[in-house]
């Protein structure tokens, strides 16, 4: 049997989005949280270990305005587009930022998505990760949040289901990072061909957000699945999520294509998060999605990069995913992994539990 091609997007141009031109809140030099130093990390680690050569570089290509619209409404674009050709950028929204040019690496960030998802859909790769920047997950239809200006990946969904009417007729998204993916979750909250999965960690961001009686509406009620984490939640909460939650859901709904926003903000030390995840976790997380994808929908899986802020743990994390697409194990050494093993209570615990079996009783696609 032929070996799998795992499709990869990055564009250094990514590099260049600066979500804090001129003056902002801060007296002081600050660096933003969501930065490029991490991609960048990621992406040299892939380079340096070799697993860069294994992958199928995907070119990014700039989303139309036809594209974007698919998930945005037009004043919205317009303004982005606007704003863009100031000196100093503009804002999209509450923390969402953004220099001169920004309109252009956006719309280029959610290409690199569509050009991969087309790209595994014409079998010139198997499945793959997109190391896009701006995120995306928190952008809503009229207005951008935390960090994100357009949603990638709902575009991704919305773009597969116009696309490829015949082959795509649902589509499911699971989110991982450690915030809420509030933006995605309202682009598809009364729409029953897409079920949304997020787990995240209890009151975070954005506050009041992701509680599990949000289930959907209309058509999409018991599509939405949220999984708030209590804070501290480790290796055992996540893969217990996996297990009982996203891979039995994934099983009822049977979706045509698999779309995963894949923040690191759930990772050990992340400053915008409190969990207790390790690089491991993270590579057996996608080990499980990829596995669902094979099963339920000939593979077709695409990993949608978000979140992450710890410079020097978001590579390994990342490095992870990358391994299991690939089916290798042990390129890369991750330096702190004895040490997030070692931490007390990566084990389910009973307030974690108790969380996942509220879920469990909620979900009406669980009940089934």
């Amino acid at each position: 049997m032929a070996a799998k091609q795992v499709g990869y997007v990055y564009e250094e141009i990514y590099m260049w989005h600066a979500p804090w031109p001129g003056l902002s809140e801060h007296t002081q030099p600050f660096t933003p949280w969501e930065n490029a130093e991490t991609k960048r990390r990621f992406h040299s680690l892939l380079a340096v270990s070799g697993l860069l050569d294994k992958l199928h570089i995907v070119r990014a290509r700039p989303a139309t305005v036809e594209e974007l619209q698919l998930n945005h409404e037009p004043h919205y674009i317009t303004s982005i587009q606007e704003k863009s050709r100031q000196p100093n950028g503009g804002d999209a929204g509450d923390w969402a930022q953004f220099s001169q040019g920004g309109y252009e690496i956006a719309s280029l960030s959610v290409g690199g998505v569509l050009a991969l998802v087309d790209a595994v859909m014409d079998g010139t790769v198997s499945y793959g990760y997109a190391l896009v920047r701006p995120p995306g997950h928190h952008a809503l239809p009229g207005i951008g949040m935390g960090f994100c200006i357009f949603n990638n990946i709902a575009i991704a969904a919305y773009y597969l289901l116009q696309k490829y009417p015949t082959t795509i007729q649902k589509i499911a998204i699971i989110d991982y990072d450690v915030h809420h993916g509030n933006g995605t979750q309202a682009s598809f909250e009364s729409d029953d061909r897409v079920l949304f999965i997020s787990t995240h960690q209890d009151n975070n961001y954005p506050l009041d957000s992701g509680h599990v009686h949000e289930t959907g509406k209309g058509k999409g009620d018991g599509y939405t699945i949220n999984i708030p984490l209590p804070a501290g939640s480790g290796t055992g909460a996540y893969n217990a999520t996996i297990d009982r939650i996203v891979l039995p859901a994934l099983a009822a709904f049977k979706p045509d294509f698999i779309l995963v926003s894949s923040g690191f903000d759930a990772s050990y030390m992340d400053p915008l998060g409190n969990m207790m995840v390790s690089s491991e976790c993270f590579g057996q997380m996608a080990s499980k999605l990829k596995n669902a994808a094979i099963e339920h929908c000939n593979g077709r899986i695409a990993f949608c990069h978000e979140g992450g802020y710890n410079e020097f743990y978001v590579p390994f994390c990342g490095a992870a995913v990358i391994e299991a697409l690939l089916d290798v194990q042990g390129e890369t050494q991750d330096p702190l992994l004895y040490e997030v093993r070692a931490r007390g209570y990566q084990e389910l615990q009973p307030h974690q539990d108790q969380v996942l079996k509220q879920v469990e009783t909620t979900s009406k696609l669980l009940r089934k």
